[in-house]
């Protein structure tokens, strides 16, 4: 699993740095909240009294930093993401995304652009939870975003997006010194945020 993990990473860097070519560079940092669907299995619905994996990440602070290079048609960029947050100060998890996306323009004016596009890469979830063994697993994630884009002057840029992602990560939840109770997997995430992008 580890190769193929690798594999899927080497890919996505690929088609990120060979579509990557004779544009600007830019930089930024983006700020929003985040809402996870968890799946339980049956084991751990029988095991549990009604966890509710799902109220954990939820409308949760979400902070990335991003890097690229755009031209007037679309944008490629490698992003990575945090978000982590707990229920009741009994369970928490915590989610990481490091994603290859590319966005295409539909100009609005002279400085204001829409833009759509898509991200594969790969999403890290950790099952942090009190009183639980921690347990982590990586798996793949494919996801769209769309959004509106403001260019402030020749260096500058701010933008607000929405972001869909689909993951198959998966994580055991196990008694500290006990048997295993089940397993979450991470079934989708929904993502608001807000974007500041330096250009050079």
């Amino acid at each position: 699993m580890n190769k193929l993990h690798t594999l899927a990473l080497a890919t996505t860097l690929s088609v990120f740095a060979v579509g990557a070519q004779a544009a600007d560079n830019f930089v930024g940092f983006t700020w929003g909240e985040s809402t996870t669907n968890i799946d339980r299995s049956g084991a751990l619905k029988q095991n549990m009294n009604y966890p509710q994996f799902d109220d954990v990440i939820k409308n949760s602070g979400t902070w990335g930093i991003r890097g690229g290079q755009m031209t007037d048609e679309g944008r490629y960029y490698l992003t990575y993401e945090n978000v982590s947050d707990d229920y009741g100060s009994s369970l928490k998890l915590r989610q990481q995304n490091l994603a290859a996306s590319y966005d295409h323009f539909i100009p609005l004016g002279d400085t204001t652009r829409l833009f759509g596009g898509a991200s594969a890469g790969l999403t890290k979830l950790e099952q942090e939870s009190r009183g639980y063994s921690r347990d982590t697993d990586v798996g793949y994630l494919i996801g769209m975003q769309a959004g509106i884009l403001q260019q402030l002057g020749d260096q500058a840029s701010v933008e607000a997006g929405y972001r869909y992602m689909r993951s198959n990560a998966s994580t055991e939840v196990s008694e500290h010194g006990g048997s295993k109770l089940g397993s979450i997997d991470l079934h989708s995430t929904k993502q608001v945020y807000l974007g500041l992008n330096y250009h050079f």
